[in-house]
C-alpha cells in the first residue's frame, strides 16, 4: 500500500467532532514523516470522505491546506462538526483530539 494510501485510511477513522494531527498519524504509521502526511493530505483526491480537513497541527492550529481548502473552508468545516476554532486555534484541543491505537 502506498504511503498517501496509508494516511488516507487512517484519516478516515478520525470521528466527526474530532480533531487530529499530522504526527498522530505519522506516529499511527511509526514514523516521523509529519511533513510527507501533510503533502499526502493537500493532494487528497477522496475529500470529503477523506476527512482531511479534521487534521491539525500539534498545537491545535489549523495547519495546511490546500488550494481547494482555505483556512475559512477548513473552520466551517470543523465548525459543523462542533470543533470550534477561536485565534486560529481549536478550541478545547486535547479533549477534541483523536489518538489512534495501534
Amino acid at each position: 500500500m502506498k504511503f498517501a494510501d496509508k494516511v488516507y485510511k487512517l484519516c478516515s477513522r478520525i470521528p466527526r467532532g474530532k480533531v487530529s494531527t499530522y504526527r498522530e498519524i505519522a506516529k499511527a504509521m511509526r514514523t516521523k514523516a509529519y511533513r510527507a502526511v501533510g503533502q499526502a493530505l493537500k493532494c487528497n483526491p477522496y475529500a470529503p470522505k477523506v476527512p482531511c480537513h479534521r487534521v491539525v497541527a500539534s498545537d491545535g492550529s489549523l495547519g495546511g491546506f490546500n488550494g481547494k481548502m482555505n483556512s475559512r473552508k477548513k473552520e466551517l468545516l470543523l465548525k459543523k462538526e462542533s470543533v470550534i476554532i477561536k485565534n486560529g486555534k481549536v478550541q478545547n484541543f486535547k479533549k477534541k483530539l483523536y489518538k489512534f491505537s495501534r
